[in-house]
């Protein structure tokens, strides 16, 4: 963390000298994230995070809408990147097997990224203060799924059966997190292909194994 904050007092040194403070939201992320570890989310303030960035409270809120917005990252921007993905499966492609391919890739990180992406899910599913604002974001990536199920099937989104595929991805997603999160050396990929896998089959093949 030294080194992050070094760069940021260097780019709040040059602001002292006329120039204005250089930040992102990447930098806004890290430094949230390395407070987080070290003091944990609920005893972290946004107040915490705009002192260590050299910046005011006024500035972080043009970069996220608050603590909780920062943990999430750019979501919206996530979800169009899942809505790609869906909407470029080959239509021949058995519908199980565009979900599962989809939501594999749209969950591939750079091996760099792995480490900030692992803490950002411990505290999405571990940090109980960001569960309500969990299940919003949830809403709006089921959604994306069951709209998708719903075009395969010829349905609306409104019926049982794309509902209940929206639903149950996203439980198995979650359950490939939740076990990636208790195991370092699990590959993220093949855990998410696994589960939908087993879903897909109707838990008839009990023998599948990552």
């Amino acid at each position: 963390m030294e080194s992050l904050r070094s760069d940021v007092a260097a780019c709040a040194g040059s602001a002292r000298t006329g120039r204005p403070r250089a930040t992102s939201r990447a930098v806004l992320e890290r430094l949230g994230f390395e407070l987080f570890a070290e003091q944990g989310f609920d005893g972290t303030t946004v107040d915490d995070i705009a002192d260590v960035a050299g910046i005011g409270r006024r500035t972080f809120f043009r970069y996220f809408a608050s603590k909780n917005d920062l943990v999430w990252g750019d979501f919206e921007a996530q979800l169009a990147r899942l809505d790609a993905l869906l909407a470029a499966a080959a239509p021949d492609t058995p519908m199980m097997d565009a979900l599962r391919e989809a939501v594999v890739e749209f969950n591939r990180f750079d091996p760099a990224v792995v480490p900030w992406h692992r803490q950002r899910m411990a505290l999405i599913l571990r940090v109980p203060t960001l569960q309500a604002d969990s299940a919003v974001r949830y809403a709006s990536w089921r959604a994306l799924v069951t709209d998708f199920a719903a075009r395969r099937l010829g349905r609306p989104a409104s019926d049982m059966l794309p509902r209940l595929i929206g639903s149950t991805v996203l439980a198995a997603c979650v359950a490939a997190y939740e076990q990636w999160l208790t195991d370092e050396d699990a590959d993220l990929s093949a855990l998410l292909d696994l589960a939908i896998r087993q879903l897909a089959t109707g838990y008839g093949d009990l023998g599948l194994r990552a």
